[in-house]
């Protein structure tokens, strides 16, 4: 007997597995969040928004994304954890619904000069493996090619263990073949020295001959330099002997005894050469970078031609091509060449490097070479450079955090970039950006704006809803979504002009051009067509330039904007004067430091591979000082509360007739101008934000003394609302007989200038040439270029 079956006509209930689609976020209280609750849903785009300040980095990098990590890091072996960054849980209560987190951040791709596009990415392992498989003559494994790997030649007795038993040869003249040049050992340039910007020789070395940063005679060096023997202390350099100069200059290193302690001495330029010449010039502090610029000479190797590679390297070659060859080209010209190959036998290899190079023109980065410094790219460059290897991947369900993908892209670029941010969502990831372009904001599938205001203003959820809730909303976000910038009514003509002739750097073709002078320039132009090339090969370095660039600040949890801008030096004299005592009581780092912290003002404790427990100091109650120094008043405060004010309130104080400290009053209007009056003067610059970091070195730096200043995108980092700030201060700047030229893709930044050079039309080879000089109204009248159009549609009328 059959029985009809009958169909189930009600759906499926939900399993119980689908059910964590959100990510939950309950009294989240890092640096100045206050107690945030949130659920964000999974495998959307959530864009997180608000002034620069407000909390955005704070729950993002610092809560979820950092939480997921040190998750992920506890399912290690606690050997593993050992050689592991600690970290410590985010001051969050409760965190639900975590996935894995890959973050795609600004920070530049290491600071070693001897790594490349290509290293960085891994297109030169794969191309070192083709020219190992494919290049004629053969002349050995991938290494072959490697500029990194000296040839290494040996002889004597080789052991080799098989079986339980040892055999042993001799072997005579083996060769391990390196790619690495010679000459300058991979660098592809070579250091000459200026002696005389080493030391002065009409002095003796205990006079104070050294002129190099850091070579005092007071310290260690003093004693090593007296303790060797090799050289007479009170003798004028210019008396030495062949052999004592030649010990000063190039001595090999040498064990000496000093007081009774082992101590090495080695000549000056070899020491110099492993202390300074081995890091990225972009990443030495300013006075090292500046020795650098003063005493040494950088020329291509004669021996390599700038390749870096050995003379066998660079005869192995593929259709006529060496190693060398294949990465001087522009990568979208490069992922043509390997297209054209048809060697079955590599076929795989040939199908993964055609994946990853035409992931760069994807990205919008087919402009540039294998051989370009990593440490010459963008902050935006490098962000995407880093996105490469993420846009092909497999994995689903993840969480991608980006923060500020669209810097350093012009408007026409900034489409493509939202391209691939809705493609890793499509692929059921979770995506979390940060971000101030409404261009990419209104991509969103939710919105978290965060604010009202900056610093202790901020740290609260304001709106969180669709794009079109945040267009109607009565937040800072809000107001400011639909803002469209207007022509200025009249333009500033310039009295004088600074003349460009023959520019080549890098992609430039032969450009002539005049750039005014007294008035608000803008260089602008897709990303990649030459505008940054312009300023480092032909403005930089011309007297009265001073060029503040996107390098990103550094400091320990100890700097703070007080000692970043030098504001606490006359701080402490006053102090110091006020009281008939010593400036150096009024130091955190020096004689005032509490003796329990040290002056951190908290106490760190080891425990091996659990997170370090950072506790405050009960000794000085978190202030950092010794409690005598705080007996020490001016105006009625002692340090400690002048460090705790915030900057308006510090810039009132130093004015007033009781504490006026005319210097400090000086850089503390810097401050408030470029919109950092919520800052207070102690917050640690770790604790600041992008955008607060890129705005206090703005304000250091306008103090150097210069009649052209040259700003390289100073928008990064700024919500809509800052950037009106921003043009203030440039205005203020041009007003007082200052010259401004600025890179920006900020349409409003474009807006607002007097003058616009467009570069284009494309990027790479297909850039570096002028295609618009004249003011905005003749841009977007012209309606020629990219830029114009992307101006004329952003411009209200």
């Amino acid at each position: 007997m059959s029985m009809a079956t009958t169909p189930d006509t009600q759906s499926p209930a939900l399993h119980v597995a689908d059910r964590h689609d959100l990510i939950r976020v309950v009294g989240a209280r890092e640096n100045n969040l206050k107690d945030i609750n949130l659920e964000i849903p999974k495998r959307r785009l959530t864009v997180f928004t608000g002034v620069s300040g407000s909390g955005k980095s704070s729950l993002v990098f610092a809560t979820i994304a950092a939480e997921s990590q040190r998750m992920i890091n506890e399912t290690y072996s606690a050997f593993v954890q050992g050689f592991m960054p600690s970290l410590a849980r985010p001051d969050v209560d409760i965190l639900e619904g975590l996935t894995t987190a890959i973050i795609v951040d600004q920070e530049r791709m290491g600071a070693n000069p001897r790594s490349t596009v290509g290293t960085a990415t891994d297109a030169n392992a794969m191309l070192r493996i083709l020219f190992s498989r494919l290049g004629q003559p053969y002349i050995g494994s991938p290494t072959a090619f490697a500029f990194n790997v000296p040839t290494r030649k040996a002889s004597g007795v080789m052991s080799t263990e098989k079986g339980g038993r040892v055999e042993r040869n001799v072997v005579r003249d083996v060769v391990y073949q390196g790619g690495m040049c010679p000459r300058c050992e991979g660098m592809g340039s070579v250091t000459d020295f200026d002696l005389s910007a080493l030391y002065d020789d009409s002095k003796s070395l205990s006079e104070g001959a050294l002129t190099i940063p850091g070579y005092s005679m007071d310290g260690w060096f003093g004693r090593i330099f007296s303790g060797s023997g090799f050289f007479d202390m009170d003798r004028p350099i210019s008396k030495f002997t062949k052999k004592q100069l030649h010990d000063l200059l190039y001595k090999e290193p040498t064990k000496i005894k000093v007081e009774g302690i082992n101590l090495t001495y080695e000549g000056l330029i070899p020491k110099i050469q492993k202390s300074m010449l081995a890091k990225d010039p972009e990443a030495m502090q300013p006075h090292i970078r500046a020795f650098v610029e003063r005493a040494i000479t950088f020329t291509t190797c004669p021996e390599c031609d700038g390749t870096r590679l050995s003379k066998e390297a660079r005869s192995s070659k593929i259709n006529g091509k060496n190693i060398a060859d294949v990465c001087a080209l522009q990568i979208s010209d490069l992922a043509g060449w390997v297209r054209d190959l048809d060697e079955p036998s590599v076929a795989p290899l040939l199908t993964g490097l055609q994946h990853l190079l035409d992931a760069f023109a994807e990205i919008g980065l087919g402009y540039l070479s294998l051989d370009r410094p990593a440490g010459t790219l963008s902050g935006g460059e490098a962000q995407r450079a880093k996105m490469i290897r993420h846009l092909g991947s497999s994995l689903t369900d993840v969480t991608y955090v980006f923060d500020e993908p669209t810097i350093g892209l012009h408007p026409h670029d900034i489409e493509r970039m939202n391209r691939l941010l809705l493609q890793l969502r499509d692929k059921g990831n979770t995506v979390l950006v940060v971000e101030h372009k409404p261009e990419t904001i209104s991509i969103a599938d939710h919105v978290v704006d965060l604010g009202p205001g900056a610093g202790t203003g901020g740290g609260e959820v304001v709106f969180e809803g669709s794009v079109d809730g945040l267009r109607g909303s009565d937040t800072t976000t809000g107001r400011h979504f639909e803002d469209r910038a207007t022509l200025k009514e009249s333009v500033r003509t310039s009295p004088a002009a600074m003349e460009v002739r023959g520019a080549a750097t890098h992609n430039l073709k032969d450009v002539d051009v005049d750039i005014p002078l007294g008035v608000l320039c803008v260089l602008t132009g897709v990303a990649g067509s030459g505008k940054s090339s312009m300023v480092q090969g032909s403005i930089a370095g011309r007297d009265g330039v001073v060029v503040i660039d996107q390098g990103a600040i550094r400091g320990s949890r100890r700097s703070n904007p007080a000692t970043y801008t030098g504001l606490l030096e006359p701080i402490r004299k006053a102090f110091a004067k006020a009281n008939g005592v010593k400036p150096a009581l009024f130091s955190a780092n020096s004689e005032g430091a509490c003796p329990a912290c040290n002056g951190a003002g908290v106490i760190y404790t080891e425990l091996g591979v659990m997170a370090t427990v950072e506790s405050g100091c009960e000794e000085c109650q978190g202030k950092r000082f010794l409690a005598s120094v705080l007996e020490f008043t001016l105006g009625g405060r002692n340090i400690a509360e002048v460090l705790a004010m915030p900057v308006t309130e510090a810039a009132g104080f130093f004015e007033s007739t009781e504490a006026a400290v005319p210097a400090a009053h000086k850089i503390l209007t810097r401050l408030s101008d470029v919109g950092l009056g919520y800052i207070s003067l102690g917050q640690p610059l770790t604790t600041l934000s992008g955008g607060e970091r890129q705005r206090l070195k703005l304000a250091t730096q306008m103090a150097e003394r210069g009649s052209i200043y040259v700003l390289d995108e100073p928008t990064t980092g700024l919500h809509l609302a800052d950037v009106e700030q921003l043009l203030g201060l440039l205005d203020r700047l041009v007003d007082s007989g200052k010259s401004v030229i600025v890179i920006e893709h900020h349409q409003a930044v474009m807006a607002h200038a007097d003058w616009i050079i467009d570069l284009g039309p494309g990027a790479g080879h297909d850039g570096g040439r002028i295609v618009f000089e004249g003011t905005p109204a003749d841009l977007i009248a012209a309606h020629s270029t990219l830029t114009g159009q992307h101006l004329a549609a952003y411009v209200s009328t």
